[in-house]
């Protein structure tokens, strides 16, 4: 099933989605306006609210919550696009130029602070305690994911658990909160609601591994932001830690060097070490056995459209290139 496929079971909903925060997006000032719009038009997998789509539809959920909640998780996604772009100092974003590139570092944070407060005042006005505690916890924790992952920029010595700990924080939990939240909507099923916490959090591990390896085997047409970006921006990835414990002395030296300095002069070269390490396979197996876990945790919901859906997205999560 292709990722088109599985958006088809939920199309009417992802229309929806796109309405309701064109709809509560509303501001009177021109800037924030034009820089949403730009946004939006620059696409993105939108795989995250889909998640949460399918979680509430896998438990025969009935209402509107789900659209309301589908919309928060891409605002915080989106909010924390913005303010990554400009802490990396990235110049392109799904094949555009970011927003701070196009307009300014300012703008990009506080278009980036407006999204974040707005998706509080949605989350709030369901008037659902459960729902406003695990999002407030949960965009603590990301926010404290990337504060982790600033300090630890640079760092040669970086090791794989650290860097687990960091993509936990950063990316999975987002996943890991959409799947939970779509359960919570449909059911009081403790396990089931456990379940769906589980799917999420190992199929965001394995999504953002695969695209730590996207970042040194694809193409910027293919991926849509540069490649080495993260050298660039000195985190030492999965690909790059494993490359370091298996490469000789003197590669090594050199990237170390890279990972301190941020530079990427001898990317090239790098790149190399890293395809003769089989540093890209050793990622990818590890996110395909996240994948696995994912599908696994499945097992505890009925079998449904949705359900098989969401076994259909990990398998497209680990095999995409972009």
């Amino acid at each position: 099933m292709s990722l088109d496929s599985i958006r088809d079971l939920v199309k009417n909903d992802l229309v929806a989605i796109d309405q309701f925060i064109l709809s509560e997006l509303g501001s009177e000032i021109p800037l924030i306006k034009e820089v949403i719009e730009y946004v939006l038009t620059c696409g993105g997998k939108r795989v995250r609210p889909l998640i949460l789509l399918l979680s509430a539809r896998a438990l025969a959920h009935e209402g509107q919550k789900h659209i309301d909640l589908a919309a928060v998780i891409e605002l915080v996604h989106t909010a924390t696009l913005l303010h990554d772009d400009v802490v990396d100092e990235a110049t392109l974003r799904r094949g555009h130029k970011t927003v701070h590139t196009v307009w300014n570092s300012n703008t990009s944070v506080l278009v980036g602070d407006f999204l974040y407060s707005r998706a509080f005042q949605i989350v709030v006005g369901l008037h659902h305690a459960t729902i406003l505690d695990i999002f407030a916890k949960s965009t603590h924790y990301i926010a404290e994911g990337e504060i982790l992952q600033l300090v630890n920029s640079k760092n040669p010595d970086t090791s794989e658990d650290f860097y687990f700990d960091i993509i936990k924080r950063k990316t999975a939990k987002l996943f890991e909160v959409a799947a939970e939240l779509g359960a919570l909507l449909s059911t009081d099923n403790s396990s089931q609601i456990a379940a769906m916490r589980d799917f999420g959090m190992n199929i965001g591990l394995a999504y953002q591994l695969i695209d730590d390896a996207m970042d040194y085997n694809q193409s910027a047409d293919e991926t849509g932001k540069n490649v080495g970006q993260d050298l660039a921006d000195g985190k030492p990835t999965l690909p790059l830690i494993h490359a370091m414990h298996k490469s000789k002395p003197a590669e090594l030296k050199l990237m170390r060097e890279a990972i301190k300095t941020g530079s990427s002069e001898h990317l090239t070269k790098i790149l190399e070490i890293i395809e003769s390490t089989d540093a890209i396979k050793y990622t990818a197996d590890t996110a395909r056995r996240h994948a696995e876990m994912a599908k696994q945790a499945l097992s505890h919901i009925a079998p449904s459209p949705y359900r098989n859906a969401l076994d259909e997205l990990s398998d497209f999560i680990v095999e995409r290139t972009y």
